[in-house]
This record gives structure tokens, sequence and C-alpha cells, in this order.
């Protein structure tokens, strides 16, 4: 495997997957390192827990606490300045604006954004899913970073496990196994979220908010319980896959997969 797909699911609980329904959940988990028990970080807030996956430490080190942008004023390196170091590639493809600073100018190859503010996160998560799939099969990036914004969206607006919750997860793995599917043996998909959620919120340390599934998936795997971990894992396992070293200032571990 040379490359990653990382896909992160907005505010996807780990007890979400077997009661959404949709049958590729079992055939993803089949050949899947995987656990049901990660953990996200506090606040269990979407950018802030999308910094700490992409810079493999806490909130309180990288400093962005709420869901605004602001410059780090101890700066650390993230998946994408660090594939950039190393000659690799990196795209993103997102819904959700505020993910625009996850990567730093000059660390990118490819961006590809469709605001769900604008289209419905629904509709978003589509058009995003139609655009990766031609774009993966070029291989033109090292790492591709997918986003879908939906699920977060329908939790906030009907409820976590509710009705309209449970078929925005059903919707993300359609999604999900499209790009599964159209991808060739020299990748890695990376499954995730950055935190679950409980009633119509999220952002405190409930387990319903801190629990997060974590997979590591390609057809060759077997099923396989990786146990304790956490969203600050996420980055050293992809670039330890990828043969790139860790930056220094990362604190998660690299899992055993």
């Amino acid at each position: 495997m040379k490359k990653v797909v990382l896909i992160l699911v907005d505010g996807m609980r780990p007890d979400s997957l077997a009661l959404c329904g949709n049958p590729f959940v079992k055939e993803m988990e089949a050949h899947s390192v995987y656990t049901l028990k990660g953990q996200t970080v506090m606040p269990s807030v979407t950018l802030p827990c999308h910094m700490s996956l992409f810079h493999s430490v806490t909130p309180q080190r990288h400093g962005i606490l709420t869901n605004t942008y602001v410059p780090q004023v101890r700066p650390i390196r993230g998946i994408c300045e660090v594939m950039k170091a190393a000659g690799k590639k990196s795209a993103l493809f997102y819904n959700w604006e505020e993910l625009k600073d996850l990567a730093r100018p000059g660390s990118l190859c490819y961006a590809n954004f469709a605001a769900g503010h604008d289209y419905g996160y629904e509709t978003a998560n589509k058009i995003l899913t139609d655009n990766v799939i031609p774009f993966l099969k070029t291989g033109l990036a090292d790492f591709t970073f997918l986003y879908l914004g939906w699920t977060d969206e329908a939790g906030h607006a009907k409820g976590w496990m509710g009705e309209e919750y449970l078929r925005s997860v059903d919707e993300s793995f359609k999604c999900i196994e499209a790009v599964c599917r159209s991808l060739s043996d020299d990748y890695l998909v990376v499954l995730t979220a950055d935190h679950g959620g409980h009633d119509r919120s999220h952002g405190t340390e409930m387990p319903e908010d801190m629990t997060i599934p974590i997979l590591f998936y390609h057809p060759s795997f077997t099923s396989k319980d990786l146990g304790e971990a956490s969203i600050i894992d996420i980055a050293p396992t992809i670039t330890s896959v990828m043969g790139v070293a860790a930056d220094g200032d990362w604190e998660g571990k690299a899992l055993a997969i």
C-alpha cells in the first residue's frame, strides 16, 4: 500500500454503524483493523478535533479550542506539511469551509470544496464523492482526505441516533462504498469520525460525544480489534504506512495494523 485515503464522517457515533442498516458496514469491518472504542479530544468539537487528527496533539497544544481558526502560537506541522516535506502530494475534499485551514499554504496539490450550507450537506456529500473517485483513479495524490458533513448536520437538526441521523449514516456509507470499490490495491482506506453526539449537540466529555470509530480498511485485511486508540494516533499511523517519518512534535503513536 503506497497511498492513503482518509474519510471522516462528521459526528458519526460507533453504535450508528450497526444500526444504520447499510450492508457495506459488515463487509468493511470484515476487512479492517479497527476499534469502535476510539477516543477523540476535548473539546469534542469539529475544528479542534480535526486539528488534533491532522497534527497529532491535543487542542491544548495546537490552540484551536472552538470552530474558529486562530494561528498556532507554537506551530506544528500537520499531515499535509509532513507529506510535502517527504516529497509526497496531498489533496483535500470537503464541504465545511472551516476545514480549509487544516493544511498550510503550499502543502496541497489539489483541493475541492462543495459548500454544504449552499447545496445542503446530503447533496454536497454526493458531489464530493463523485469528484473524488476520478481524482483518486489518476493517482495524482499520495494522501487524500474526504470529509462528509451531513451526519453532523442531521444530528444537530433532528437528534443523534434518530431516524434522519441514521439515514445520513447509511447514505454516507453508500459514498464510502463507492470510493472503496473504485480503488486499486495501492490504497489503504482510513475511516473515522471527529466526535460523536447526544440529543442535538456535542462538545462534552460524555462517552456519546467522545467515542469514535477508527477503521483501517484494505481488501487483503482480516478483521482485527485495535482495542484502545485515540484520534491523535491516526496521523502517525498513516505516515508509518506510507514510509514517512512522523513529525517530532506529534504526541500520538503509530498503531499496529
